[in-house]
Order: structure tokens, then C-alpha cells, then sequence
């Protein structure tokens, strides 16, 4: 399953470079929940994911390059709960977990958690 996860998550680090927020919203299930501090995003169509993340590109200014350390935490018929600690500017800057949902159309983003980033381990 890991040749899985890193094929899901070229895509997903293709889409974030080209601030891609339609092809964010293929990437994630529906419904799904996107989880971050003082903010819960119950996604009950593809258009919450793109809004989502069409208001979060500023965040990304001046990123011409990421790279995931992707490593599959676990995994139970038809999900995997992947781990996934993004870095760019030469720096570890975000760690998620990633729980992925099988569907007719592939794996899919069913829930997406922060974690927390261990600067010393990335």
C-alpha cells in the first residue's frame, strides 16, 4: 500500500504547486472532514474543498517546490492512515495525517488531522 500513498500524494503535491484547487477537490471524498485548530470543515461536496483551499494559497507564497516524507501509519480493508510530513524552503513546515477511503474512483482524502511537527525527526 505504500507504492499506493506515494502515487496519491505525487498528485496532491502536483496539485498544491499549481494551486490547483479543482483537482484538491477530486483528491477528497465526500463527505470528508478537514480538521485544523479552532476550525472543523465538514466537506459535503467538492466545492467546500476547493473554497477551502482556494482561501489558503496565500499561505504557499513564494513555494516553487514541496517535498512529502510519506509513510503509511496503518491500514484496514478499503483505508489507509497515512502520515505525511511536508517540506519546503529546505524545511520540515507541516505533518498531517491523512486518512484515505477507497472509492470507485480511488483512494480519496476521507479525513485530513494536523500532527505534530517534530523539527529534530523531519
Amino acid at each position: 500500500m505504500t507504492a499506493t500513498a506515494e502515487e496519491f500524494f505525487a498528485r496532491y503535491r502536483q496539485a498544491l504547486l499549481d494551486r490547483d484547487e479543482q483537482e484538491m477537490g477530486r483528491l477528497y471524498a465526500v463527505p470528508a472532514l478537514i480538521v485544523f485548530p479552532g476550525q472543523l470543515v465538514a466537506v459535503g461536496d467538492a466545492r467546500t474543498t476547493e473554497q477551502f483551499f482556494a482561501s489558503s494559497w496565500a499561505q504557499y507564497d513564494g513555494v516553487e517546490d514541496v517535498d512529502g516524507k510519506v509513510e503509511v501509519a496503518g491500514e484496514a480493508p478499503g483505508t489507509l492512515w497515512v502520515d505525511v510530513t511536508w517540506s519546503y524552503g529546505g524545511q520540515a513546515r507541516e505533518k498531517f495525517r491523512y486518512q484515505l477511503a477507497e472509492t470507485l474512483d480511488g483512494h480519496r482524502i476521507a479525513v485530513l488531522t494536523p500532527l505534530e511537527l517534530d523539527v529534530t525527526a523531519a
